[in-house]
């Protein structure tokens, strides 16, 4: 479902992919090739959520902002399943794992990927290509080209996957 919110009427590409059964509103911005999972939401109905080329979010998610807050979500990223980012930062090639959690002012940098079930508390940082775990999350390790690796094909395959879905469902 797809609903507006005041004036703010979400900005989709028509190369996007959002499955009937997801929910977004307000000002909401999705660009080249995103794909919105089953039971996804993604509410701009305080700030702004910027989703960038490429980039998935996977069933269940939740995305939401605090006021002058917004979510920002750049290219080829993953958000997994069921994770809840709320005024979120999320930089190029990043992944955020199944069930983690981003709060307030909470950036992943490029490439770095935040662990299934994780809590990145408000105001922290993590840094390029770097694995963080736990509650809170913490850096652990440099990722390895092989995670690198695997990021970047989650991606692709689920540009490709958002291809198909929208082709069956037009």
């Amino acid at each position: 479902m797809i609903y507006p919110y005041l004036h703010y009427t979400p900005k989709i590409d028509a190369s996007s992919f959002i499955a009937a059964n997801a929910t977004v509103t307000g000002h909401v911005t999705l660009l080249e090739e995103t794909s919105v999972w089953f039971q996804a939401v993604i509410r701009g109905d305080v700030a702004p959520v910027i989703i960038g080329k490429r980039s998935n979010i996977q069933d269940g998610a939740v995305l939401h902002q605090s006021p002058g807050l917004p979510v920002i979500i750049e290219e080829d990223v993953t958000v997994g399943h069921q994770a809840l980012l709320h005024s979120a930062i999320v930089r190029k090639g990043a992944l955020v794992g199944m069930g983690a959690t981003m709060l307030d002012g909470a950036e992943l940098q490029e490439g770095a990927m935040l662990g299934a079930g994780s809590l990145l508390t408000g105001g922290k940082t993590i840094p390029p290509y770097t694995l963080a775990l736990g509650s809170p999350a913490k850096p652990i390790r440099a990722l390895t080209q092989a995670e690198i690796d695997d990021m970047k094909r989650i991606c692709e395959d689920y540009v490709k996957k958002g291809k198909v879905y929208k082709q069956m469902t037009s």
